[in-house]
């Protein structure tokens, strides 16, 4: 039997998953773009500051522990989106 009363909150995670996962690739685009300079734009190092939100806490929490480098900041939205996935099929 489905669950009628879980619906509405099944379709707001699934939408903010969506949401989250669009503006992740946005953000790496971004990342690529300043790092590499293409499309003509500046190399710039602090393109990938679109990152930073979306990985929140878990940026903060890796650079506590003296974790440091490119990747934690890259990967750190992958957990926030796994919590978000974990969430909507709960």
């Amino acid at each position: 039997m489905r669950d009628v009363e879980g619906a509405p909150r099944r379709t707001a995670f699934k939408w903010l998953l969506l949401v989250f996962v669009a503006l992740y690739i946005v953000a790496l685009f971004l990342l690529a773009v300043g790092t590499f300079g293409w499309f003509g734009q500046e190399r710039d190092p602090l393109s990938a500051v679109f990152l930073l939100p979306l990985g929140l806490p878990w940026n903060l929490i890796a650079d506590r522990l003296g974790l440091e480098g490119a990747t934690i900041m890259v990967l750190a939205p992958l957990i926030n989106a796994g919590l978000l996935y974990w969430l909507w099929r709960r």
